[in-house]
């Protein structure tokens, strides 16, 4: 193993003293308790040791290969501060070492072993941090070993300073614990004797700086009494509860010998004690509501300040009644609607709920917190409902909420729309021809039919004197002519009427489904005994022809209504 590798392997070492310590430096001080200081060590343990720029003149000091011991015996005077005793042996081969380059001279029998042996006491201090136990110790004393070249097994000066950690191990009352590293700085200073020639055989100075690491088993015995009165802490969590839950005792003790047995009594004016040692439960169960305490005593043995006493108070609450919030929906109807009602009721202690409900008027139905109200046959007016809930302790809340019932609005009737109209006044020669200008006010009229599929049409043909009111009645069927024949209307969804001598002209109405035509002053007529006469419309498409009417022809009416001008027909 090289020098590099070594060294390396010694600062790893000392970086995992140094991290175990930070993890765990924030340990709880109550661990003297649970893992026990003891007042002697004894270790054993492997050691590794490393010269550096260690020397006499020209001839170097190796690192020790063979397996080696460090032992040592530590008391304590209290829980942190002791006197150790160490003992160490070191061996190796240094077949290789003591080379004077310049006078070629080598190791010349076995000698040139590196052989050390120290002896050393001194102050050792610890810090328990629960299962660790990190320390540090500085030591004094002897050193005996040779030198490089031909210098013989003599005692020097020798000090050791370093420090370590050790592990409590779980097992046989923590007699225990694992060296995980020693790490030391050695130094050592040996006089050889007068130096003698040639160079560097025999005699002179050696000085040792070096590293040394171990790690063993450490036997642990004794303990310490403890200084102070035992202490009893005591709590109850939760410290407030309801009849029937259950309560922790939470106990805590200061100050206890571990190789005592301690005896704990749990006592309380309420509720019943479950259970022994530190951390008992309580049973509420039928307890009054009210503040109650408990009492704990622990003892190690007969003298005062082996036992202690505490007490906690906790507290037994009522019940809390339950919460109710009511709504209807919705809270403006018309007399005969199934109104739903919602309920949220709640139980702080979630206690089980039971729901019922009332009201001024109508039949409620219920299904736990939903219910429905109908109000078929109700005269309009305020209904008010009375919501309840109750727990399984009859603990109650109630609220209300209300509707609004209305009279059912009369039926609103479709009303007629009037649409453009269609003038004949353009064409002298055609007076009953539909024209483009009045076929322009169709294809709108055209639009509307298709929009509305329910609604139907009402044609009124006018005429003028000395117009009679068949040329009234051409004019409404030749406006017809042109909504089947151009723009695909159903003939059953127009109806043709004949209006007064108010000019020569059509008007189109549009009548939605359930409206009703009633202008006054038209009426249909038998379009049987209408004589068309000439094209029904513009646009290149004719009517058919049909004879003409002679003069004195009978007026065209339905039968029931006043007959019309007997004017001479076109």
């Amino acid at each position: 193993m090289s020098f590099l590798s070594r060294s390396t392997l010694l600062f790893a070492n000392i970086l995992v003293l140094g991290l175990t310590g930070a993890a765990y430096g924030q340990a709880s001080k109550t661990g003297a308790t649970e893992y026990p200081d003891s007042r002697v060590d004894l270790y054993a343990g492997y050691a590794y040791i490393h010269p550096m720029n260690s020397d006499i003149h020209y001839f170097e000091y190796q690192p020790v290969m063979n397996p080696n011991v460090t032992m040592s015996f530590s008391a304590y005077f209290t829980h942190h501060i002791g006197a150790q005793i160490e003992g160490a042996y070191f061996s190796g081969n240094a077949e290789h070492a003591g080379y004077d380059t310049a006078n070629g001279v080598k190791c010349f029998d076995a000698s040139c072993d590196q052989i050390i042996y120290t002896a050393e006491a001194g102050p050792i201090v610890r810090y328990p941090l629960g299962r660790f136990v990190p320390f540090a110790h500085t030591l004094f004393g002897g050193a005996r070993a040779n030198g490089p070249v031909n210098q013989p097994l003599k005692w020097g000066f020798g000090a050791t300073g370093g420090a370590g950690v050790d592990y409590i191990l779980p097992f046989l009352n923590q007699h225990f614990a694992l060296r995980l590293i020693q790490a030391d700085f050695y130094y050592s200073n040996i006089n050889y004797g007068p130096l003698i020639l040639p160079l560097g055989l025999s005699g002179d100075t050696g000085i040792i700086t070096a590293y040394k690491l171990s790690a063993g088993l450490d036997l642990r015995a004794g303990g310490f009494a403890p200084k102070v009165p035992v202490q009893l802490g005591c709590s109850v969590s939760p410290v407030s509860v309801f009849a029937g839950d259950p309560m922790q005792v939470d106990g805590t003790t200061l100050g206890t010998h571990p190789k005592l047995k301690q005896v704990y009594t749990w006592t309380s004016n309420g509720g019943t004690i479950v259970g022994k040692g530190l951390n008992p439960t309580i049973d509420t169960k039928g307890m009054s509501p009210g503040e109650y305490i408990i009492h704990g005593h622990m003892a190690e043995g007969n003298k005062p300040n082996q036992q202690a006493s505490c007490e906690a108070p906790f507290t037994v609450r009522g019940y809390d009644p339950p919460t109710i919030a009511c709504t209807a929906t919705p809270n403006v109807a018309i007399s005969g609607t199934e109104i739903s009602i919602s309920t949220s009721g709640g139980s702080p202690q979630n206690r089980p709920l039971t729901y019922s409900y009332a009201a001024t008027a109508g039949e409620v139905t219920s299904n736990g917190p939903t219910a429905k109200l109908v109000t078929a046959g109700l005269n309009p007016g305020l209904i008010t409902i009375n919501c309840n809930v109750v727990d399984d302790l009859g603990k109650s809340a109630k609220t209300t909420t209300t509707v609004q019932l209305k009279a059912a609005p009369a039926p609103v009737v479709p009303s007629t729309q009037t649409m453009c109209s269609l003038s004949f006044d353009h064409d002298k020669r055609r007076p009953v021809r539909v024209d483009n200008q009045a076929s322009a006010c169709l294809d709108d009229v055209a639009i509307a039919l298709n929009q509305q599929s329910d609604a139907r049409l009402v044609i009124v043909g006018n005429f003028e004197a000395p117009e009679t009111n068949v040329a009234a009645a051409e004019r409404a069927m030749n406006a017809r002519l042109y909504l089947t024949q151009q723009k695909g209307i159903d003939p059953s969804r127009i109806e043709l009427r004949v209006g007064d001598g108010t000019g020569k002209s059509a008007t189109d109405t549009l009548v939605p489904a359930g409206a009703i035509f009633n202008e006054v002053g038209t009426h249909r007529f038998n379009e049987s005994a209408v004589e068309q006469h000439g094209q029904a419309y513009g646009r290149g498409t004719s009517a058919k022809k049909t004879p003409r009417r002679g003069a004195g022809a009978a007026p065209v009416v339905t039968p029931g209504q006043a007959p019309v001008s007997s004017a001479p027909t076109l």
